[in-house]
């Protein structure tokens, strides 16, 4: 009898530190998240549209808004650069989202547009 309620008394406490593990690591990524707000990204999308704006908001399917956006174009021709077009509050669904990067400037343990997140 004794043994058994020992088992359930340290099952009971590492349930508790797992899900205190789970609060953890949800509070380190929104933290993380949060730092971003207002940073400089570059958000490719499936059908090869770039668009640059500002980090506004997300939510939990992965939508995403910037704002002072600018769309630029996949180019077919590899020398020509178009013009952008400017957007300015946009909404970019997440399932259409292939990459994120943000912008060296806004962050200082990063190098260019080149950090993926």
């Amino acid at each position: 009898m004794y043994t058994k309620k020992c088992l359930l008394y340290e099952a009971e406490i590492s349930q508790r530190s797992l899900h205190q593990s789970e609060v953890s690591s949800s509070s380190q990524a929104r933290q993380k998240l949060e730092g971003l707000l207002n940073k400089n990204m570059r958000i490719r999308m499936t059908d090869g549209r770039t668009l640059v704006g500002l980090f506004l908001c997300t939510d939990r399917d992965c939508n995403v808004i910037l704002g002072s956006a600018q769309e630029f174009l996949k180019s077919t021709d590899t020398f020509s650069q178009s013009e952008p077009r400017v957007l300015g509050l946009a909404m970019i669904p997440g399932h259409h989202v292939v990459s994120i990067e943000v912008e060296a400037d806004s962050l200082d343990d990063t190098q260019g547009f080149g950090a993926n997140h």
